[in-house]
């Protein structure tokens, strides 16, 4: 197989937004632990995990095609003053994950690189599930009573 171009760029992409995931969910933990959410602190550091898992994926299959990884652009972290801005801003970073990651899996099968497919097509499936449960973490918040002011940032 030849090596693509674009598909070592889909690979790049896809690193640095991992990288990007970490570093918000970590924030995001680390925000909702200042506030006294220790449960939803909990659960965003297991999502930092879990997105640092797809780093190393992305990384092991970029050192299988020769090529050097690098993290190249980190986005900012978009933070908020509640939980469930906070895990909107993650549910937009899983929507960017869920396109890039749809869009390389079809390039890299169009190309003949299987293995590459394949991965996107994996992470895919996972993110999908991450949107799927940020999603029905909000539908959860909405649907309790309101949380008090916690130093006066709503919770």
């Amino acid at each position: 197989m030849r090596l693509d171009p674009r598909v070592l760029g889909y690979l790049g992409r896809a690193l640095s937004h991992e990288y990007g995931a970490v570093q918000q969910y970590l924030t995001h933990a680390g925000l909702a632990a200042a506030w006294g959410l220790e449960a939803g602190a909990a659960r965003l550091r297991a999502e930092a995990r879990e997105e640092l898992d797809h780093v190393e994926r992305l990384t092991a299959r970029l050192l299988d095609l020769g090529a050097m990884p690098g993290a190249s652009r980190l986005r900012p972290v978009r933070a908020g003053t509640s939980l469930q801005a906070l895990l909107e801003a993650d549910r937009a970073l899983e929507a960017e994950a869920l396109a890039l990651y749809r869009e390389a899996a079809e390039h890299s099968a169009r190309v003949g690189d299987t293995v590459s497919a394949e991965l996107f097509a994996a992470l895919y499936e996972e993110e999908r599930a991450h949107a799927r449960a940020l999603a029905e973490w909000i539908d959860d918040l909405r649907a309790a009573p309101a949380a008090p002011r916690l130093g006066g940032i709503d919770a």
